[in-house]
């Protein structure tokens, strides 16, 4: 199955902020810093641990919602 429209999605909303939900009904928040036609890599802020890098594969994407700025 070709994933290009979400890739095409994901890269309109690169380093923009959007929350994530995946198939199996993880929600990541994060900024997209990175998308390739296999994942998209999000910048992820947590007030304890400081900055990670989630990768989220594009085929276990459900939904992508932006976040207002």
């Amino acid at each position: 199955m070709n994933y290009q429209h979400i890739e095409n999605l994901l890269i309109r909303y690169r380093g923009s902020a959007v929350n994530i939900k995946t198939i199996s009904g993880g929600i990541y928040e994060g900024v997209i810093t990175d998308v390739t036609n296999d994942y998209v890599a999000l910048k992820t802020t947590d007030a304890l641990a400081g900055n990670d890098v989630v990768i989220v594969l594009l085929h276990a994407i459900e939904s992508v919602l932006p976040q207002r700025s």
